[in-house]
Formats: structure tokens, sequence, C-alpha cells
């Protein structure tokens, strides 16, 4: 099954590529590999603004993450032109903006993690990190950043 036939199973639709925010590019390639900027939380398309331990619970967390895997996902579609040229997503960094309380950043990651593993089969499985943190851009609960190989 084809990347796109396998978004379209799951009922998604991959969104254009987001204006940057700030001074930066929303990716870069270097040889083989994609590096997607870092992309926030969006509902409704504004930043979903929250703090993991206070106002959002690990299960709204990982819904957070897996919209940003859809996200990312339209960004290397993007870079690359065709996502079944991707090859391996090799890493993610999940940033969770927590409560210094919070310790379930590794879980509200699976959001992300889990989707590119049914997307990308076994290409899709990654190293990664998830770090709880004070505060991120615009007030948004979750950012997370992608490296991919692609051919």
């Amino acid at each position: 099954m084809t990347v796109y036939a396998k978004l379209s199973q799951l009922g998604i639709s991959l969104p254009a590529v987001a204006t940057p925010a700030a001074a930066y590019l929303p990716f870069v390639r270097t040889g083989n590999l994609v590096f997607v900027s870092g992309h926030i939380a969006k509902q409704g398309g504004k930043p979903w603004v929250g703090q993991l331990g206070l106002t959002m619970d690990t299960a709204q967390g990982k819904a957070a993450a897996r919209a940003i895997a859809i996200d990312l996902m339209g960004t290397l579609h993007a870079a690359v032109g065709d996502l079944n040229k991707v090859t391996r997503i090799v890493k993610l960094m999940s940033l969770v903006n927590s409560t210094s309380s919070f310790t379930e950043q590794h879980l509200v990651t699976n959001g992300a993690s889990e989707l590119f593993a049914e997307v990308f089969g076994a290409s899709g499985s990654h190293a990664r990190s998830a770090f709880g943190v004070a505060q991120i851009p615009m007030g948004a609960c979750v950012e997370i950043e992608l490296i991919a190989e692609v051919q």
C-alpha cells in the first residue's frame, strides 16, 4: 500500500506548508536527509495552547502530537514531492510544554510516533527525544521536529 493510500484509509489530508513564524526555513535538504523545522500543535488553524499537567492531560497532548505529525508529513511532502520516496523517518525531537511535575512527555510524543509507524510501516519507526519545557512559542502545548531519509 502506498503512503497516500494509507493516509486516505486513515482519513488524513495533508496540509500545505505553513509560513514560518520567524527567520527560518520550513525544511532543509542535504544529501538524502531532510530536516523539518519544529511544528507547533494547532487546533482550528490556531496554536493549540496549553500546559500538560496543568490545563491538559496526556490524552489531549497525544492528540496534539498526532496533529503535528500530520503537519510534518505535509511539509515533508513539499520537501520531496512524493512521500513514497521516504526511506526512513530517522528521528523526532518533541518538546512538551509541561509542569515540572508532569512526567509523561514520552507518552504524549507517542501520538506522533504511532502515526508515523502506521503510515510508513517499519520505515516509520524512529529514534526520538521527548523533553518537558517551560514554554513553547505562542503558548503551544507541543512542538516536534523531524529528520527523514529520502531516495
